[in-house]
């Protein structure tokens, strides 16, 4: 839970662990108008994107290799980036934001891994329903990064953020995806066969999910 204090020019906000789950416990110092989510793993910084991240914003999600399963998302031009980019740095500063895709960064050297979150996509009266996905730079895949992050982002979404189910999915052949949903306690709970046309040819989609219980239950 995240206790929040207001001084004059400065903004102080503990953030605090909760339970065997947590991996932080620090404080953080936002000048004055600075804002926004800040969580943290052993090895990672996961925060809301700010303006100095506008390139590093459109050279992740122009990356050929790191985009490959995701070319809805990608960009064709540098204006639909930059505009895209205005709308997530105003979407965080509202109080009933709906983008939740954090910058991805390692504690070490500040280096950008990727980006990971989940959009809203209904609230209900039991909590919100929302989207979750992530895509990093190929250098950083095979050292559990998405795992460690994806982890934190479930527990900010149930205890923090009143999230009552998490979905998410991947094609079938892109095995690294569903590893991490199935390390991080999600259900598979369909399957769509020859489900989109994706580079030539018509593929297959996994889809999992996760209910607040159930993440209770791990």
């Amino acid at each position: 839970m995240g206790q929040i204090a207001f001084r004059e020019n400065e903004i102080s906000v503990w953030v605090i662990g909760s339970g065997k789950r947590s991996g932080y416990n620090r404080l953080i110092r936002y000048g004055k108008g600075r804002r926004g989510m800040y969580l943290e793993t052993s090895r990672l910084i996961l925060r809301d994107y700010e303006e100095r991240d506008r390139e590093d914003y459109y050279r992740l999600k122009t990356d050929k290799q790191t985009m490959y399963y995701l070319p809805d998302i990608g960009f064709a031009s540098r204006q639909e980036a930059d505009e895209e980019f205005r709308q997530v740095l105003t979407d965080a500063g509202r109080a009933d934001r709906t983008f939740y895709f954090l910058h991805m960064e390692l504690k070490s050297t500040h280096e950008q891994v990727g980006s990971i979150g989940y959009t809203v996509k209904a609230r209900t009266p039991v909590g919100k329903i929302v989207h979750a996905g992530y895509f990093t730079y190929p250098k950083f895949w095979h050292n559990g990064y998405v795992t460690e992050a994806f982890r934190r982002v479930l527990e900010f979404a149930f205890a923090e953020d009143g999230v009552y189910r998490v979905t998410t999915g991947c094609f079938a052949e892109n095995a690294r995806s569903e590893q991490v949903m199935i390390k991080c306690g999600l259900i598979r709970e369909a399957e769509h066969v020859d489900w989109e046309w994706h580079d030539g040819r018509m593929k297959t989609r996994l889809e999992y999910r996760m209910l607040r219980h159930e993440w209770k239950g791990q």
